[in-house]
């Protein structure tokens, strides 16, 4: 039975509205531990490195189940998927309540990173499968928007558990909280199973002629990793992945530790620069797709925004370097808001050079490089925050932005990744095929 536009449409923005509210519990659960760190690192007698060390814990396994929970959602679905990440990693945080010391911390950070490793690509298969390429950019900014709304709310909230509770209460309050979200996705995915006669339909394969045309150029997983193309992008995103992390880890520590901040002055203003980023991803995402329903190409429409708002990354290493304390806020909110422009339009595009029936696991091995980039950087960062204070760390997520454009430039256009045209003549054709380079040109 065809189901009709109006019904598909509301089905998939109820989709993308439970895949927000999935990514908003999800940056809340992993930034507790970012606010409470002088409180856990008093009372359990950690160092600056000892932190780092942590973060680096969860990073390590969300980078390894980045790319193992894409396939998962590959395989599964998204449907099953998200059910599977968001009930492990609420156990996961909630299990933070009992640690001891190093080792149960960085233990149960890394529990946390396993439940937390796959929800990110299956939200984007799930935005890839319900929304065309006008308009997928919106589904991806508004679950990512769900990012900095997280990382907006964390601060509030948990500085409010821990005033009042303790430090160990924000971590099962803000744990539990994920159960809530599992019965409206099984709700929702009876009315799906009932319209379709499926729970996983992906409804956009069948409509979107730009999957359609390429049917007959379905390139292997290996054919894909071959591409200069897709690994450029691969480190355009990483790199500003890196800086991200340095501002949900160790921003509430920096305002507390440099600034003079204290936990309530934290829960009071830090929210500021994530709704600077909720902005951003809206903003960044809508504008792309406005250029694109206007005429401009997928690929003009995604660099007209990604270029320019990233290089407001920029302006957040000159946040340390200035005497007001609301001075840096702003600069870090300018450069949040520049982030999620950035993060919106690079994800999608991530989406649209990659054959379908792989977006998930090549979205998440390009996840895993922003967390290995994280992971690699963190006990660096402790280091330097011990012995040099922040100064090199703000400088160099400053530059992070700048190579993420050139790395972006150097990719080409942004268009699906294809086999090479055939010609007419077969053994020039078979002489391109057995060329790398020629294989490059032609991507």
């Amino acid at each position: 039975m065809p189901v009709s536009p109006n019904e598909q449409n509301r089905l998939a923005w109820m989709v993308v509205s439970l895949l927000f509210l999935g990514s908003v519990l999800n940056y809340i659960d992993r930034a507790v531990l970012g606010v409470v760190k002088p409180q856990i690192l008093a009372e359990l007698s950690l160092t600056n490195v000892d932190y780092g060390l942590a973060v680096n814990a969860f990073l390590i396994t969300y980078m390894i189940l980045y790319v193992l929970g894409g396939r998962l959602a590959d395989r599964l679905g998204s449907r099953r998927t998200f059910t599977l990440t968001i009930c492990f990693w609420s156990i996961a945080n909630m299990l933070h309540a009992v640690v001891q010391g190093l080792a149960g911390l960085c233990f149960f950070r890394a529990l946390l990173g396993i439940g937390e490793g796959g929800y990110y690509p299956t939200a984007m298969r799930g935005s890839a499968e319900w929304f065309s390429a006008k308009n997928r950019a919106k589904a991806v900014g508004i679950f990512l928007c769900g990012i900095s709304i997280g990382a907006l709310l964390a601060p509030p909230l948990v500085a409010w558990f821990a005033l009042h509770f303790g430090w160990r209460a924000a971590f099962l309050a803000t744990g539990a909280m994920g159960f809530l979200l599992v019965p409206p996705w099984l709700v929702l995915h009876r009315r799906v199973r009932v319209v379709y006669g499926t729970a996983d339909p992906a409804p956009n394969h069948d409509a979107d002629p730009e999957v359609a045309a390429s049917a007959d150029e379905d390139l292997s997983l290996s054919e894909v990793l071959s591409r200069w193309k897709y690994w450029l992008v691969l480190s355009a995103r990483a790199l500003t992945d890196g800086a991200w992390y340095f501002y949900l880890f160790w921003m509430p520590g920096y305002f507390q530790d440099v600034r003079g901040f204290d936990l309530q002055m934290v829960g009071k203003w830090l929210w500021i620069p994530y709704l600077a980023a909720d902005l951003g991803a809206l903003g960044g995402a809508w504008a792309s797709s406005l250029l694109i329903q206007r005429g401009f190409s997928v690929d003009l429409g995604r660099k007209a925004v990604l270029i320019p708002l990233a290089l407001l990354g920029v302006l957040g290493a000159l946040a340390h370097f200035v005497d007001a304390p609301f001075l840096a806020v702003a600069l870090i909110s300018v450069a949040l808001f520049g982030h999620l422009s950035w993060a919106s339009n690079i994800h999608t595009a991530i989406s649209e050079i990659t054959p379908p029936r792989h977006l998930a696991v090549l979205y998440g091995i390009t996840g895993a490089a922003g967390t290995a980039v994280g992971a690699l950087t963190q006990p660096l960062i402790g280091f330097m925050v011990d012995f040099g204070g922040y100064a090199p760390t703000f400088l160099g997520v400053g530059a992070a932005y700048v190579l993420a454009v050139c790395l972006l430039l150097a990719a080409g256009r942004i268009e699906r990744i294809r086999r090479v045209v055939p010609v007419a003549d077969t053994e020039p054709r078979r002489a391109l095929e057995a060329s790398p380079a020629a294989l490059e040109i032609n991507a």
